[in-house]
């Protein structure tokens, strides 16, 4: 009976050792088998049709110009800002033709830790359109702001295409892989571009079965609210497979 408790804190130290093992990444070092280069620029996945910058949105009217392909996009300036842009389509098990498309944009202020990993602090303006034809709700935005960290990240040469990051979440997921598009980061001024008032929108499931509040603001110039119908989104059921094929390649 003595061997019972002390086996189990034995196996719970071991398990906490093996947690903070994964988590640590190491320190930050650049060279060819870690860091080629530094993080500062911008950087984009795939085709790179997703980037940064104003082409991508409008924080002030909350809209967004749509890539005409999905992928991601993260900017890191030498003095510790950041700006993140995304564009997706996340599979919708109970309806095979009715995929979500999440398009949204944050920016702030980041910390390389000592660890290796990274922590992404957003002013508060941040913001995402949700785009979704089998829900009561089609076509809504609310505020994005949550606090991101990374468990860690690496930055490797690819002989076709240079400087490659790899960006790890913070459960070691991977995200996809971004190059560099240019070594001076494209991003808007580094700071809060809206004045906020707090509005939140109720928001009820297809079925109709439950009901969440969705923290919303709008700008004092033009409020986007919903919307009954989706704009530039629902363009056929093949459109839709073939959009989400292109995301899962990404």
């Amino acid at each position: 009976m003595i061997l019972t408790p002390l086996l189990t804190v034995v196996l719970a130290s071991l398990a906490q050792f093996t947690v903070a093992q994964l988590d640590d990444q190491g320190p930050i070092r650049f060279d060819a088998e870690h860091n080629a280069t530094s993080i500062i620029g911008t950087w984009s996945s795939g085709s790179q049709a997703v980037s940064t910058g104003e082409q991508f949105c409008d924080p002030a009217k909350l809209t967004f110009n749509y890539p005409k392909n999905t992928g991601v996009s993260y900017s890191f300036s030498s003095d510790g800002f950041f700006e993140v842009a995304r564009y997706r389509f996340n599979a919708n098990g109970k309806y095979l033709l009715s995929p979500t498309g999440v398009i949204g944009w944050l920016h702030g202020e980041y910390t390389l830790n000592a660890n290796g990993s990274i922590h992404l602090f957003p002013f508060g303006d941040g913001f995402q359109q949700v785009q979704d034809p089998c829900a009561a709700v089609s076509n809504f935005i609310e505020t994005y702001n949550n606090t991101e960290y990374y468990r860690g990240w690496r930055i490797f040469r690819d002989p076709t295409f240079g400087p490659k990051l790899h960006l790890f979440g913070h459960d070691g997921i991977p995200v996809a892989p971004q190059f560099l598009v240019s070594e001076t980061p494209s991003m808007f001024p580094t700071r809060l571009l809206r004045n906020n008032t707090f509005v939140t929108v109720s928001r009820r499931s297809v079925d109709g079965d439950d009901e969440d509040d969705l923290a919303r603001r709008e700008s004092g110039a033009e409020a986007v609210l919903r919307q009954s119908k989706v704009v530039g989104f629902v363009a056929g059921a093949a459109g839709l497979l073939a959009a989400s094929a292109v995301s899962m390649v990404l």
